[in-house]
């Protein structure tokens, strides 16, 4: 993957278990929040599993479209694209039906001091989400960071641990599934809760804010000396697999790789890749957030690329400067400020 191009078409590519699975549902699948960092990838990827399986549907796409040209390439490539604001009530009401609905919209970045409209992102708007498609299937993302830090050497939480979010972030996530829930329970929704963490391509991630900081010779704190990461093609595919998990009560998910990643480990490596040595401060701490996605994997198999892969990947997509989406993942903040 040397190009955006190539790394689209590897974003996009379906595997035979996500073309079989999705020959299983009924009906247009609808991803509302589709202009965000993943959604134009996963739309992609459900295309090209609807080609490939000759399926009869519609993949509507659904976001404000804030990046020019996105809503209609998008269009060009077969979607059925909707420009709307979800929060806006008659927006809402004016989105046609769909039985299967993938929900992507949630608020991280900049969050802190704006409290207020996280908790209004995360928490309010997917209760009239699920109202208005009280009748369809709903996959809803949401993130490992409803789980509280754990010892490194526990093997992460697992969908049966008790949640412990940190922070108003994570607080408004948990918000967001107890809504959901609400409705499933309410209205017979069936729904799928896809807690994620986290997800990597070359231009944003946990790989990515390392390879910056090692060239721009800033320290990499260690202090969070453990993560999880997962190839964000495989998380595309597990999230639109899900809707057929969806069931009342709620399906949770975790999703993410079946690797413990050492910070240090990956800094040497992407330092060793990019030919500059990284320099680091602090000392690693026994607790990190960690996630066991080990039901994840034995419905659907392992990722297909690697860490190792990822690293060598992400370093020449760095040094050779490549496009970044520009969105840090604060992996290492342990207050739940983002």
């Amino acid at each position: 993957m040397r190009t955006t191009a190539e790394l689209e078409e590897r974003l996009a590519r379906p595997g035979a278990g996500l073309v079989d699975d999705l020959g299983r549902l009924d009906g247009d699948i609808m991803i509302i929040g589709a202009g965000g960092k993943l959604g134009p990838s996963l739309v992609r990827l459900a295309l090209n599993a609807t080609a490939r399986g000759g399926h009869d549907r519609r993949v509507i796409a659904v976001s404000r479209f804030t990046e020019d040209g996105l809503a209609a390439t998008l269009r060009e490539e077969g979607a059925t694209v909707v420009s709307a604001d979800v929060a806006d009530e008659r927006a809402l009401a004016g989105l046609p039906d769909a039985p299967n609905v993938v929900f992507l919209v949630g608020a991280k970045f900049g969050t802190a001091g704006r409290e207020h409209a996280t908790w209004f992102t995360n928490a309010y708007l997917p209760g009239r989400i699920a109202d208005r498609f009280r009748d369809s299937r709903i996959a809803a993302l949401s993130t490992g960071n409803v789980y509280p830090l754990v010892p490194v050497t526990g093997g992460g939480s697992t969908e049966d641990s008790a949640t412990g979010p940190v922070g108003d972030y994570a607080m408004s996530c948990l918000g967001r599934e107890r809504v959901l829930s609400h409705f499933a329970e309410t209205y017979g929704t069936r729904l799928a809760l896809i807690r994620l963490n986290y997800a990597v391509e070359l231009r944003y991630g946990v790989l990515v804010d390392l390879a910056q900081k090692i060239l721009a010779g800033e320290p990499v704190d260690l202090t969070t000396g453990q993560v999880n990461v997962v190839w964000q093609g495989y998380a595309n595919e597990v999230t639109l697999r899900s809707l057929l998990l969806a069931d009342v009560p709620p399906y949770v998910l975790n999703v993410t790789g079946p690797e413990l990643i050492s910070v240090r480990q990956a800094a040497l490596a992407l330092g060793e890749a990019l030919g500059k040595e990284p320099v680091f401060a602090g000392e690693e701490a026994p607790t990190a957030l960690l996630s066991n996605a080990a039901r994840c994997h034995r419905l659907f198999g392992y990722p297909q690329i690697t860490p190792a892969e990822l690293i060598e990947h992400t370093a020449r997509w760095v040094a050779e400067g490549g496009p970044l989406l520009g969105k840090p993942t604060k992996f290492e903040r342990r207050d739940g400020r983002f």
